[in-house]
Parts: C-alpha cells; sequence; structure tokens
C-alpha cells in the first residue's frame, strides 16, 4: 500500500495510529526530507495549519546517519538546527521497533522530545511527537526520489 502525505492529512488520529502500527521501522534514512505537521487530524483545518507550520516554523529533516543524528530545519529561513540522535528502539505506542529521534541529550530547548518515524510507503515516513511520554502530534517526511 502506497500511502502519501496528501492522503496522511486527510486521515483521522485512529487511522493515523493504524497505519503507523501496521507498518515496518524501515532503513534510517539519509538525507534531506521535506516535513509535514499534521495537527488536528481528520478536520478541515489539518491542511491549513500544516501550510502555516511549514512556511513559519518548521520545514524537515536532514539525517545524517554516518554520524547517528539529524537537523532540524526551522524558521522561514531554513536554519539546521535542533539536533537529534537517531536509533532504532521500541515505540512507545505499541513497542514494536521504530526509529527514534532522541533529542534528551542533544538539545537544551526540546530536551524533552522525542519522535518516532515508521516508513509508511517508499521514502515517506510518518512520525508521532512525544512530550516526555505524551503524545502531542503527527508528521510526515518524504525524501526526494534519487535521481
Amino acid at each position: 500500500m502506497t500511502v502519501t502525505v496528501a492522503e496522511m492529512l486527510k486521515m483521522s488520529q485512529a487511522q493515523l495510529d493504524d497505519l503507523f502500527t501496521q507498518s515496518p521501522a524501515g532503513e534510517i534514512p539519509s538525507g534531506e526530507a521535506k516535513g509535514t505537521a499534521i495537527v488536528a487530524p481528520g478536520t478541515t483545518y489539518t491542511q491549513n495549519i500544516a501550510n502555516f507550520i511549514n512556511h513559519f516554523a518548521w520545514q524537515g529533516k536532514i539525517f545524517d546517519p554516518g554520524k547517528g543524528v539529524l537537523r532540524n530545519k526551522i524558521l522561514p529561513f531554513g536554519i539546521n538546527a535542533i539536533i537529534a540522535k537517531v536509533y532504532k528502539g521500541p515505540s512507545w505506542l505499541d513497542n514494536k521497533e521504530c526509529i527514534v529521534l532522541d533529542y534528551s541529550d542533544t538539545s537544551l530547548l526540546a530536551h524533552w522530545i522525542r519522535d518516532e518515524i515508521r516508513e509508511v510507503a517508499p521514502r515517506v515516513y510518518l512520525g508521532k511527537v512525544y512530550w516526555s511520554k505524551k503524545r502531542l502530534i503527527d508528521f510526515a517526511l518524504e525524501f526526494p526520489t534519487p535521481g
């Protein structure tokens, strides 16, 4: 099953959770991914909120698997900041393997944040954001097709 970011923006929270739990962790990605925040899933506001966040706050993530880290692209200028350690581990949602984006030792601003991602389609990942084990929002990461 191939799922697009546009389709994820139309899903309910239950559908997003099902997609996450039914997907494999996949390989730790490499390179730059376009990020899309999924806030208020299943409502008519989801796309507008995603557009606002992408423009003013967060554009995506840049993975460097050789170093086991990533950097977030933030602000309207696409500044590369807020580093996370990247590794595979059990998901807080279902205890199955996922790719963990761990900010606890790498960021003063986001040390209480943990993201988890799984590959839901080739080069497309669905993510969950946690704040001290409390789920906040979902997000999608889309890597360009190599070529």
